[in-house]
């Protein structure tokens, strides 16, 4: 996503946190962990040290955010990440190269 986005300006990624706790114990708790950071730039750091197996600090904070992801997830089907929804509603599910999801994105 970083080279597409250091490429292409009119593409823009937001990202939920969905942690699939059956394959990845403890993503629940990293999941919070960054979405409790007060800062994009924080969130970012923390994202990319968890897909790095980095250890992430212990939340305290008080969120509903993650859970409000996956309950949306199960409303919407999405059981797996990741996951990728386009402007149209158009879905992908599974890891993707660089040149299909830019090909994916410019026909979505």
């Amino acid at each position: 996503m970083k080279q597409i986005v250091s490429k292409r300006d009119d593409i823009v990624f937001f990202l939920k946190m969905f942690p699939v706790v059956q394959l990845h114990p403890g993503a629940y708790e990293k999941s919070k962990a960054i979405v409790c950071q007060d800062t994009n730039e924080k969130r970012l750091k923390l994202l990319e040290d968890a897909y790095a197996g980095g250890t992430l600090p212990q939340s305290d904070c008080v969120t509903d955010a993650v859970k409000k992801n996956v309950d949306m997830a199960g409303r919407l089907g999405i059981s797996g990440t990741p996951t990728l929804i386009f402007d149209d509603g158009f879905r992908h599910n599974g890891s993707i190269g660089e040149a299909e999801l830019i090909k994916l994105i410019d026909e979505h």
